[in-house]
């Protein structure tokens, strides 16, 4: 562990014990991972551009580069709330962390194709396509797989990170509220992967002659997220009363 449970009186606005207030090597090593991966979603790819018409072009990115910047963000301020709360610096957390790194840095390029093409296809065009226009269900179903397998990959390692610090809530002197609020997070986590999951199947297993209406259907069902808040907070209202009955104040 990176502090000592009970010394530190720091209360967060979440109402968490501030355990992670020095920032370790790890997690300065994941921070600078993330801000590295966000350098290859600039909107200018690799090169500045030479003229208005290009420039012109490259801010034709920036819907997409907005929602990747987003969805990043997404798991980095997850990561960085995991690190504040719990402060664990050890073997299996280190192995998660880096293992979240080399997912974000895999996840980045189905990324940028996702939101890219989305935006390329409900425009008609109008915003550049980050590849080819797709010509195949095949090509649609495969790029639909690759990101679902990255996002709910992601996902379940932040479940996992999240899980081992419940683990140690007796040596973490967790409160009922700690408990029951870090149970919520890793029932939104696993909501997450699942929802990919859910995705990967539908894209996987559809037929050729889907009809063109639900084509996109892998990509809606990203949609349910919007119930993770939902399920966190019934999750968390049963484990409070659960961990306050195991004799946690």
């Amino acid at each position: 562990m990176s502090s000592t449970p009970g010394l530190s009186p720091v209360l967060m606005s979440d109402g968490f014990r501030e355990r992670g207030a020095q920032v370790t090597r790890l997690e300065a090593f994941v921070d600078a991972a993330f801000a590295f991966s966000l350098t290859f979603l600039v909107i200018s790819g690799n090169d500045v551009p030479k003229s208005i018409a290009a420039m012109v072009l490259a801010l034709k990115g920036v819907p997409a580069f907005a929602a990747c910047f987003l969805q990043i963000a997404l798991f980095w301020h997850a990561h960085v709330k995991w690190s504040r709360r719990y402060g664990i610096d050890d073997r299996r957390s280190t192995l998660l962390s880096l293992l979240l790194v080399f997912l974000v840095l895999i996840y980045m390029v189905p990324l940028r194709l996702m939101f890219g093409t989305f935006f390329a296809w409900v425009t008609r065009g109008w915003l550049p396509w980050p590849i080819a226009p797709l010509s195949s269900f095949s090509d649609l179903s495969n790029m639909f797989m690759v990101y679902a397998l990255a996002f709910g990959s992601m996902s379940l390692v932040m479940s996992g990170l999240f899980s081992y610090a419940l683990k140690q809530r007796a040596a973490l002197e967790f409160s009922a509220t700690e408990a029951a609020e870090t149970a919520g997070d890793i029932a939104s986590w696993r909501l997450s992967a699942a929802v990919a999951a859910l995705s990967f199947a539908l894209a996987a297993f559809y037929p050729n002659d889907t009809p063109g209406w639900t084509l996109g259907l892998p990509g809606m069902v990203y949609f349910l997220m919007s119930f993770v808040r939902v399920l966190q907070r019934r999750v968390v209202v049963r484990a409070r009363a659960r961990y306050r009955a195991e004799g946690l104040s």
